[in-house]
């Protein structure tokens, strides 16, 4: 099984940035599509971005979308999600997840099979 360990959250101002990994117990991100995903208090967990490992190809959501990056790190097995610009409404739990590459909606987190615990995000206006 995958095991994955989220790491990067904290306390940022409006307008700052912070950088979240992924690591994975096993090198397995190269035979799986990997995704980042939120959650913030009273809501559902929400897309944010994935990435299809084998060729990189990358998806996010609107809400993100030229501020948010998501990349690998091969040699590290991490997946990394840089966050730029950060807006108060960014504030939720930042989730790693992993996916097969046969589903078809990799924007839904019913798509994943694994799954970190999450990192914190807090931004302050």
């Amino acid at each position: 099984q995958v095991q994955l360990v989220e790491s990067g959250g904290g306390l940022v101002q409006a307008g700052g940035s912070l950088r979240l990994s992924c690591t994975a117990s096993r090198r397995t991100f190269s035979r799986y599509v990997m995704g980042w995903f939120r959650q913030a208090p009273g809501k559902e967990r929400e897309f944010v971005a994935h990435i299809i490992w084998s060729g990189g190809s990358t998806s996010y959501a609107d809400s993100v979308k030229g501020r948010f990056t998501i990349s690998r790190d091969s040699a590290e097995n991490a997946l990394l999600l840089q966050m730029n610009s950060l807006k108060p409404e960014d504030t939720a739990v930042y989730y790693c997840a992993s996916a097969p590459t046969y589903r078809n909606d990799y924007r839904s987190p019913r798509a994943y099979d694994y799954w970190g615990q999450g990192t914190q995000v807090t931004v302050s206006s």
